[in-house]
C-alpha cells in the first residue's frame, strides 16, 4: 500500500475521547493526515481500557483506534495546556473534538478563540444533539442518540423492547458524517473561503439513516413499527433457518428477483399467482411468502442455499459471525482484515480501510502505541519549538 494518503500534508488536532472523536481521527489518519491525538496526562483516553477481553493485560481496540496518529500528553483544564492547544491549532487544519458542547468554550478554546488564531482553521465538532438546541447540554452516548434519533424504535420485534446492536453505532455513523462535514469545509476553505465549524450529532446522525420513514409520517402520519427480521416495506426479505442450522438473509424483494426466486424454488405456480406479481401484492401476503422460503431453506445446507440462490441472481447471503468474517474468502481479497505488528501485543488484526482508492490508497503506516506521550518531544520541541527545559518543567508540573 501507499505510505502517504490523499490527505497527506493534512495537519489535524484530535482532541476527543471515546469512540466518535477518535474514530474520526483515525479515518483521517489513516489516508494520510498527521493526526496528532491528546490526551491526559498520566490517565491517557478511557479508549485505552475499552472492552473486556484482554491480551498481555491491555485492551485489544486501542491499536486500533490509535494507528497512523501522533500521541502527545496535555492537561486541558489548565491554562498553559489551554496555550498549548492554541498553539497546535495555530498550525493545524482541522481540530476535532467530541466533548459536552460549551466545555471548549470554559476551557477557552471555542471557536471564537481557535479561528481567532487560525481563521482557516476547520473545527469539527461531534456531540450527542449539536452545539444548539434545548439539549445540546446533555450528555450524548450512542445509547440515547440511537433512542432519540429513532433508529431504536425501528429495532426489534413487534410488541417487544427493542434491542441495540452490539456496537456503539451512533458513534461510528456521527464520526463518519463528521469526516464528511470535514471534508467539505476543507474544500470550501481550499477555495477561499476560509475556516469554519462542523457540527455533528449522534441523533442527527442516526435520524439521516430513516430513510421513507419521515415524509411518510410527515404527509400521511404513519408511524413505521419494527417488523423483526423482515424488512416492512417491502417483501420478501428476510432471515431463513437452513437444515444446518445455518441463518440466511434472501432479498427478493423486486418483481424480478421474486421471479428468480420462484424459479430456483421450482414454484411455477407462486411466480403465476397475479397477487405476488408485485412488490404490494408480496407485502399483503408476506407471512404466506415467507412460509413457502422458509419450507425450501430447512430443506437444504446453507452453502447450496446460498450458492444456487446467487448463482440465479437472487440477494442472498449467510448471517456471519465474526468467526465466519475471519474464513470468508472475499475479506481476505479486500484486504479488510489486516495483521499489524505491534511491540505490546504482537501481531494484532484490525479491520481494514474504506473506502478504497485507486491511485492514493490509505494504509496502517505504524500501529498505536500504549506509550503516553511518545510523540511530546516531536510535537512540542519539533513543531512548537519549545526548549528542553521548558518541556521538563511542563512535564513536572503535569501540564504535559
Amino acid at each position: 500500500m501507499a505510505e502517504g494518503g490523499p490527505l497527506a500534508g493534512l495537519r489535524v488536532i484530535e482532541l476527543g475521547v471515546l469512540i466518535a472523536g477518535p474514530f474520526a481521527g483515525r479515518m483521517l489518519a489513516d489516508f494520510g493526515a498527521e493526526v496528532i491525538k491528546v490526551e491526559a496526562p498520566g490517565r491517557g483516553d478511557p479508549l485505552r481500557e475499552w472492552g473486556v477481553h484482554r491480551h498481555e493485560e491491555r485492551a485489544l481496540w486501542w491499536p486500533v483506534q490509535a494507528r497512523n496518529k501522533k500521541l502527545v500528553t496535555l492537561d486541558l483544564r489548565k491554562p498553559e495546556g489551554q496555550e498549548l492547544v492554541r498553539r497546535l491549532a495555530a498550525k493545524a487544519d482541522v481540530v476535532v473534538e467530541n466533548f459536552r458542547p460549551g466545555t471548549l468554550e470554559e476551557w477557552g478554546l471555542g471557536p471564537d478563540r481557535l479561528l481567532a488564531v487560525n481563521p482557516n482553521l476547520v473545527l469539527a465538532r461531534i456531540s450527542g444533539y449539536g452545539q444548539t438546541g434545548p439539549y445540546a447540554r446533555r450528555a450524548g452516548f450512542a445509547v440515547a442518540g440511537e433512542a432519540i434519533g429513532g433508529l431504536r424504535y425501528l429495532n426489534g420485534n413487534p410488541g417487544e423492547v427493542p434491542p441495540r446492536l452490539g456496537v456503539s453505532l451512533g458513534d461510528s455513523l456521527a464520526a463518519l458524517f463528521a469526516v464528511q462535514g470535514i471534508l467539505l469545509a476543507l474544500h470550501h476553505r481550499d477555495q477561499g473561503g476560509g475556516g469554519q465549524v462542523v457540527d455533528a450529532s449522534i441523533m442527527e446522525s442516526c435520524f439521516q439513516m430513516l430513510d421513507s420513514v419521515v415524509p411518510e409520517y410527515g404527509k400521511l402520519g404513519v408511524v413505521r413499527e419494527p417488523t423483526g427480521s423482515r424488512i416492512g416495506h417491502a417483501a420478501p426479505s428476510n432471515v431463513y433457518r437452513a437444515r444446518d442450522g445455518v441463518l440466511v438473509a434472501i432479498g427478493a424483494n423486486s418483481d424480478a428477483l421474486w421471479q428468480r426466486l420462484c424459479a430456483v424454488m421450482e414454484r411455477p405456480d407462486l411466480a403465476a399467482d397475479e397477487g405476488l406479481k408485485h412488490d404490494r401484492g408480496r407485502l399483503e401476503r408476506s407471512g404466506e411468502i415467507d412460509a413457502e422460503i422458509a419450507a425450501w431453506v430447512a430443506d437444504r445446507d446453507g452453502a447450496e442455499v446460498d450458492r444456487r440462490l446467487n448463482e440465479a441472481g437472487v440477494v442472498c447471503g449467510p448471517v456471519y459471525s465474526i468467526a465466519d468474517i475471519f474464513a470468508d474468502p472475499q475479506y481476505a481479497a479486500r484486504e479488510m482484515l489486516l495483521r499489524v505488528a505491534t511491540a505490546e501485543q504482537g501481531e494484532v488484526v484490525m479491520p481494514g480501510i474504506s473506502p478504497k482508492l485507486s491511485e492514493t490508497p490509505g494504509s496502517v503506516r505504524w500501529p498505536g502505541s500504549w506509550e503516553l506521550g511518545r510523540n511530546n518531544q516531536e510535537v512540542y520541541g519539533d513543531l512548537l519549538g519549545i526548549a528542553p527545559e521548558e518541556l521538563a518543567r511542563l512535564r513536572e508540573e503535569m501540564v504535559i
